[in-house]
C-alpha cells in the first residue's frame, strides 16, 4: 500500500466515526430503544458535566482576562535588563480588503504602548482574481499615512500558481516569510531578538498588546519554544451584526477562553504571536492547507520533538464578526467560515502520520494532543444534534411496552432537569458577554443591551446550524476525498453598507 492510500485513510476516520454514530443512533432508537434511552440519559449528564466544566475554566479566565487590563505592561517590561534589543514582526495576508479596515488595522498599532520604532510590518497582497491592482493602490494609501510611522513596512505581493501551493492565507503568508527574512538578514538582527505576531487584516489590537508580549517573551523560560495565544474577540462590528452571528462569535470567543485556562490543551488560533526563530526553523507557514493558522503550532511540535507548547495571554485583539450586505448573505458566510474552521480535522491525519514517524515525542504527549484534536472535532460535529434532535428519536418510536416503564415515562423529566441545570453555562455567556463588548457608538438605542442579553436564547440553534452541520460537513468532504478551498470570509462594515463586500482573508 502506498503512502498515499495510508494517509487516505487517516482522512476517511473522522467523518467516518460520526456518520457511524450518526446511523447506530437512528438505528437503534427502531432496534433497542430502551438501551438508547440509557444512552441518552448517560450523554446528557456527561453534556451536563462539560458545561460545569466550561463555566468553571470560562471563570478562571475572565478573571485573569481582568486582572491582566489593570497592570501596566510597559513598566513591567522597562524593569528587564536589556528590553530595548526585542523588535516586533507583524504580518498582515491581504486579500481585496477595503482601504477602511486597513486604515483601522494600522491605527491600533499606533495606539501601541510599545515603540513603533521597534516594529516591522509586512503587507502582503495577492495578484490572483485581478487584485494586485486595488491593492497596490491601497497599499500605497498606506504607504504614505503610515510608511513613516515604524520602523520598516515591506509591501510584497504574493504570484499567482506558484507550484505546490493552494489559493489560501497560508500560501501569502508563506511567500511574505521569506521576503521578510531577506530583510531580516540584511538588517542584521538576531532572530532570537525578533518575535512575529501573524494576524488577519482586520485584527486591532489592545494599545497594551505588545508591552504584554514582549514581557511574556522575556520571561519565559523557552521562548523561542513556545506561541501566545491572545483573547480574539470580534468587536470591530459586533454592533451592526446580527443576534445569530454575535452568538456564534462570542461563543468562539469563549471556547477559546476556556481553553486559555488550560494551556496544555491549546492550539494556535487566528491571530497569534511566536519567536521569528521557530518560525524560520520550521520554514514558515504551510502553503498548501487551509488552516494555516493552528498547523504551525504542529509544525513546532513536530519539529522540536514534542518541546513547544502555547502560552496563554489575557489581552485581547478585535476581528470582525461575521456579516454580510443582508441577513441571509450574513448567515451564509457565517456558516462557511465555520466550516472552514471545522476543516481543522485535517490535522487530524497529519498529527497521526507524524506523530507515528516521529519516535522523540514522548507517547503521553502524543495521546494528549491527538485525543483533544479527536475528541473536540468528534463532539463538535455530533453533540449538538444528539442532544436535541436524535436523542429524542427513541421517546417517539419505541414500542408500548417500553413507553408504559417507568425509566421511559421519567426520561423526559429527567433529560428537562439536566439541560436545565445546563442552562446555567448560557446564564454565565450572557452575563461575560455584556463585560466583553465596547462601548455603545452613538445611534444606537440603549435597549440594544437587553438585546445582547437575550440573544443567548438562540445558543441551542446556532449549536446545530452553525456548529454540528458544519463540522460534519467538513468531515464528511474530508472523508470523501472532496477538499475544502480557503474561504475569505466577506464583510460588510457599517460606513460600507450599500457597496461591495470587504474580504477577510
Amino acid at each position: 500500500m502506498t503512502d498515499r492510500k495510508k494517509y487516505r485513510i487517516l482522512e476517511i476516520i473522522p467523518g467516518l466515526l460520526v456518520w457511524i454514530t450518526f446511523v447506530l443512533s437512528i438505528v437503534l432508537s427502531f432496534i433497542v430503544p430502551l438501551w438508547v434511552i440509557y444512552f441518552v440519559i448517560l450523554f446528557d449528564f456527561y453534556w451536563l458535566l462539560r458545561v460545569t466544566y466550561f463555566v468553571f475554566y470560562l471563570f478562571i479566565s475572565w478573571r485573569k482576562y481582568k486582572a491582566d487590563q489593570k497592570v501596566n505592561w510597559l513598566i513591567k517590561v522597562k524593569e528587564i535588563e536589556n528590553w530595548e534589543r526585542i523588535y516586533h514582526i507583524i504580518f498582515f495576508p491581504v486579500y481585496k480588503e477595503n482601504i477602511q479596515v486597513m486604515r483601522a488595522t494600522f491605527n491600533s498599532l499606533l495606539d501601541s504602548t510599545f515603540s513603533q520604532d521597534k516594529i516591522i510590518v509586512v503587507l502582503s497582497g495577492e495578484e490572483r482574481n485581478n487584485s494586485k491592482e486595488e491593492f497596490l493602490n491601497n497599499a500605497e494609501i498606506i504607504k504614505k499615512e503610515y510608511g513613516d510611522k515604524f520602523f520598516r513596512l515591506l509591501i510584497t505581493t504574493h504570484p499567482d500558481d506558484l507550484p505546490n501551493e493552494i489559493k489560501a492565507k497560508g500560501a501569502n503568508a508563506n511567500w511574505a516569510g521569506h521576503r521578510a527574512k531577506e530583510m531580516i538578514d540584511e538588517l542584521g538582527i538576531p532572530y532570537d531578538d525578533i518575535i512575529v505576531s501573524y494576524f488577519d487584516i482586520d485584527t486591532c489590537t489592545d494599545p497594551q498588546y505588545f508591552s504584554y508580549l514582549t514581557y511574556k517573551y522575556l520571561t519565559h523560560p523557552k521562548p523561542t519554544r513556545t506561541s501566545f495565544q491572545p483573547v480574539a474577540l470580534y468587536n470591530n462590528n459586533i454592533w451592526d451584526a446580527n443576534a445569530v452571528t454575535r452568538v456564534a462569535a462570542f461563543g468562539t470567543t469563549f471556547w477559546l477562553m476556556t481553553e486559555l485556562a488550560r494551556p496544555e490543551r491549546l492550539f494556535t488560533f487566528s491571530s497569534h504571536s511566536m519567536s521569528w526563530r521557530a518560525l524560520v526553523d520550521v520554514g514558515f507557514w504551510q502553503k498548501d492547507i487551509v488552516t494555516d493558522d493552528s498547523r504551525i503550532f504542529l509544525q513546532c511540535f513536530i519539529h522540536y520533538n514534542g518541546d513547544y507548547t502555547v502560552t496563554p495571554m489575557y489581552i485581547p485583539v478585535s476581528m470582525d464578526a461575521t456579516s454580510g450586505s443582508n441577513f441571509w448573505e450574513s448567515i451564509v458566510n457565517l456558516y462557511k467560515q465555520q466550516r472552514r474552521w471545522a476543516w481543522g480535522i485535517e490535522h487530524f491525519p497529519y498529527m497521526a502520520w507524524n506523530f507515528s514517524n516521529n519516535k522523540l515525542i514522548p507517547f503521553r504527549k502524543k495521546i494528549k494532543y491527538f485525543w483533544n484534536l479527536g475528541e473536540g472535532m468528534y463532539s463538535w460535529a455530533t453533540a449538538p444534534i444528539l442532544i436535541f434532535i436524535l436523542g429524542r428519536l427513541p421517546l417517539i418510536v419505541a414500542p408500548q411496552k417500553v413507553k408504559s416503564m417507568a425509566i421511559f415515562q421519567n426520561t423526559p423529566h429527567i433529560l428537562q432537569w439536566l439541560m436545565t441545570l445546563a442552562m446555567i453555562g448560557i446564564f454565565v455567556s450572557a452575563i461575560i458577554n455584556l463585560f466583553l463588548l465596547p462601548p455603545i457608538p452613538k445611534g444606537k438605542r440603549k435597549f440594544t443591551i437587553l438585546i445582547m442579553s437575550l440573544q443567548w436564547i438562540l445558543l441551542p440553534v446556532t449549536l446545530i446550524l452553525f456548529g454540528s452541520i458544519p463540522a460534519t460537513d467538513a468531515q464528511t468532504r474530508m472523508m470523501l476525498g472532496k477538499y475544502l478551498g480557503f474561504f475569505n470570509t466577506p464583510k460588510v462594515r457599517a460606513e460600507a453598507k450599500g457597496g461591495s463586500a470587504e474580504a477577510k482573508a
